[in-house]
């Protein structure tokens, strides 16, 4: 990925912001937060982003609540007040928000719409989940529902929700029925996306507002690109 895809402050896309909490259309690219390759955390982008929004002197507090996977792109929240950090902590944990993605797949699936349900075992070595059909052990189920939104002349559009969060889970149990997602060489897709991304979006978020008790919904455009372009 090269460093042109990171988040900046120029290019960040804030789709909501209030006191209490921003939420970010995060970049294929960018790490949700610090990790191993010393690269700068889309954490950090927010924080320099308010810390001159706000010309705050001092630090900047902002909690992460959830992540994504580095070559996703959509919806990621992030607490700006101490109040709403564990609130929203125990409501991702509770699976009291409701995600919503989108997947550009290579092959149609069986079913236009269905309910699957696998046992994923991770490779902490490799960092990939793979499938299985029954209880194998140090496995965790993991339970989606996906509908075919859309046809393309090479690609199809999946619409994802999910019951559970694993790891790796949608890419996994995806290419357990034999539709790898649009760049992901590492869940069996033949070739690579040239910017190193995975045409995998979070799409829709519904969630209780931590403080001011309102449902909310955001909705994140997917990235710009002609397959995505050719889903809207």
């Amino acid at each position: 990925m090269s460093n042109k895809q990171h988040s900046t402050i120029e290019n960040l896309q804030v789709l909501y912001e209030d006191n209490h909490l921003i939420v970010i259309n995060k970049r294929a690219g960018d790490i949700v937060q610090g990790d191993k390759t010393g690269d700068q955390p889309l954490s950090e982008t927010v924080k320099a982003f308010l810390k001159k929004k706000y010309q705050k002197p001092g630090n900047v507090y902002l909690g992460v609540v959830h992540r994504l996977d580095r070559p996703t792109s959509g919806i990621v929240v992030f607490a700006k007040t101490s109040k709403a950090l564990p609130r929203l902590n125990k409501m991702f944990a509770e699976k009291e928000a409701k995600k919503t993605y989108w997947a550009i797949v290579k092959n149609k699936p069986k079913n236009n719409e269905k309910r699957l349900v696998h046992w994923l075992k991770r490779n902490t070595n490799q960092n990939k989940s793979y499938a299985h059909q029954k209880e194998v052990n140090d496995s965790k189920k993991a339970i989606l529902t996906y509908q075919l939104l859309k046809s393309l002349q090479n690609y199809f559009l999946l619409e994802i929700d999910l019951e559970t969060g694993r790891h790796h889970q949608i890419r996994s149990q995806l290419t357990a029925i034999g539709c790898p997602i649009k760049g992901d060489l590492k869940y069996g897709f033949n070739r690579s996306n040239a910017d190193g991304s995975i045409h995998l979006h979070a799409r829709k978020l519904l969630f209780m507002h931590p403080v001011k008790k309102e449902q909310m919904e955001i909705v994140a455009p997917p990235p710009n690109d002609p397959i995505w372009n050719a889903c809207l």
